[in-house]
């Protein structure tokens, strides 16, 4: 029965995943088909043997996170706070935070490009502690019951008058390097463990307001890098040189295929090993959990850790490299097609991220389904096609990215004062969850290419990076104007509903001599 119980969980998870990657994959077929970007017989196949695993490894991983992570996170919230130990609480929070962020494999890739002017280790250790720190006042926030919205105006505020200092130091090179790191470190295995954290919290500490308090622990935390490297980046000498990887196939085949593979082991099994010793630990000390229960967290560490590989290979392999030569190719399509283009495909890519779906499920659950799942997505598909499109723009104008993010974040911050304080909180998750590993393997190598084909590679890091900020930052309109549409549809409900009770006519109402009936 157990194993019966398996694969019918395994199947609805890769019917979930077929669906989400299959408008990626049918795009690229068509491009090959219509002979729009010139691809091999050989790259489009070894893309669609990458698909096949893609998806095996993205229904594993949602399997895992809804038998692990998501468990883990909820049970350490709620156990922690019901032992009353306030300073193991935010001691295990602010640790979380840094060893789990200097762990993240994406952020090594971050660090890397700005090796030239700031040392490796001290931006990512940084990135860590800011991580941590940000993760604990979250951790604050939600026990003593305070609104997102004020407490995003003031850290967004914070950010840009750092800006404004940057701009005037003559250091505007690094801004969109420092608003990536915030989508960059809030990486697919964080997700799940951090939402559920906050829901375990939220949902113990009670209060009328514990649902909105369940979110926006994701969105605090992606503050954390942005402050970070803007605070790096005002000390830091000279100039960050960007380095064009080796974007070919053959790089990424034969022994270079085995090297990916143990490189994401390395990277998820790291992570992971952090999240289950602090578990364990506090298991073992306050949680209690009986075996059973412990016995089914393990298999869905192993699915998430089996899933994630392959996932994060599939991508690397097969994505990567299609991704660059589809934006070189495309950049002499002319901006308009180059736009539209972009904007298709972050529509749909958005769709195949994994941890979109342990969003979308959560939310769902903690809404009672008043927050729909598809609703959820058309909001963050739009969203995401809005900033990849835009962000294709920026690289054929060659403007600054403050021109959308300065706007987009006075609109975003303004809409919290008018919508439902749910979807603010739901909104800011979205978009530090909707920037993940396939935005940042598939999209930005293709953003790369865009740039690469129309200026050079000294260009990336002015006009192509600042992509993934972009794709943090639409989510949080788009699901708040959601938000604002439930407000309008429902003052539309009550008019019609005064209207109707005005309308009425005196035939319609019922009068009760209520002496008859006494003496009847």
């Amino acid at each position: 029965m157990k194993y019966m119980a398996f694969w019918r969980s395994l199947w609805e998870k890769i019917k979930e995943s077929i669906s989400s990657v299959l408008p990626v994959a049918v795009i690229v077929l068509l491009i090959f088909f219509m002979k729009l970007v010139e691809l091999g017989t050989k790259e489009v196949t070894i893309f669609l043997l990458s698909t096949v695993f893609l998806v095996i490894g993205m229904a594993l991983f949602n399997l895992g996170a809804d038998l692990a992570m998501t468990p883990m996170g909820s049970h350490t919230g709620t156990g922690l706070v019901k032992s009353k130990k306030m300073r193991l609480l935010l001691g295990v929070s602010f640790l979380m935070g840094v060893l789990i962020t200097v762990a993240e494999p994406d952020l090594s890739v971050l660090a890397s490009q700005a090796d030239a002017v700031i040392n490796q280790t001290t931006l990512i250790v940084t990135i860590g502690l800011g991580v941590g720190i940000f993760l604990l006042l979250a951790v604050l926030k939600i026990i003593h019951h305070r609104d997102l919205g004020p407490v995003m105006i003031f850290f967004y505020a914070l950010i840009f008058a750092l800006v404004s200092l940057l701009i005037e130091m003559g250091k505007e090179g690094m801004l969109p390097l420092s608003f990536d790191s915030g989508g960059v470190t809030t990486g697919p295995i964080t997700v799940p463990f951090i939402m559920a954290l906050g829901v375990g919290i939220a949902g113990t500490v009670g209060g009328r307001n514990s649902k909105e308090n369940s979110f926006g622990l994701v969105a605090l935390c992606s503050i954390g890098p942005v402050l970070s490297m803007l605070f790096l980046s005002m000390i830091s000498k000279g100039k960050a040189e960007y380095l064009l990887p080796d974007y070919s196939l053959e790089s990424h085949l034969g022994k270079a295929l085995l090297t990916e593979l143990f490189e994401e082991a390395k990277g998820v099994g790291s992570a992971l090993f952090l999240i289950v010793a602090f578990f364990l630990a506090l298991n073992s000390r306050v949680l209690k959990l009986p075996k059973r229960k412990l016995g089914q967290i393990y298999i869905g560490i192993a699915y998430t850790f089996i899933g994630l590989v392959i996932f994060l290979t599939a991508v690397s392999v097969g994505y990567m490299p299609i991704g660059y030569k589809i934006g070189v190719e495309i950049a002499d399509k002319g901006r308009e097609a180059a736009v539209i283009f972009a904007f298709i495909l972050g529509m749909v890519t958005v769709l195949a991220e994994p941890a979109i779906h342990v969003l979308n499920h959560q939310v769902e659950e903690v809404t009672d389904g008043n927050v729909g799942r598809k609703q959820m997505l058309i909001a963050l598909s739009i969203g995401v096609g809005l900033s990849v499109g835009l962000s294709i723009l920026r690289v054929y104008e060659g403007f600054s990215l403050l021109y959308y993010l300065v706007p987009g974040y006075i609109i975003s911050l303004g809409l919290s004062f008018y919508v439902p304080k749910l979807y603010t909180a739901i909104a800011f998750d979205s978009g530090g969850v909707a920037s993940g590993p396939l935005t940042s393997s598939f999209v930005l190598p293709m953003t790369i290419g865009v740039c690469v084909g129309l200026r050079d590679a000294s260009a990336v890091m002015d006009f192509a990076f600042g992509m993934v900020a972009m794709v943090a930052m639409t989510p949080l309109i788009a699901i708040q104007m959601l938000g604002f549409r439930a407000i309008v549809a429902k003052r539309r409900r009550e008019k019609a509903a005064i209207k109707r009770i005005f309308a009425a006519d005196d035939a319609q109402i019922i009068y009760f001599d209520w002496e008859d009936k006494k003496n009847a």
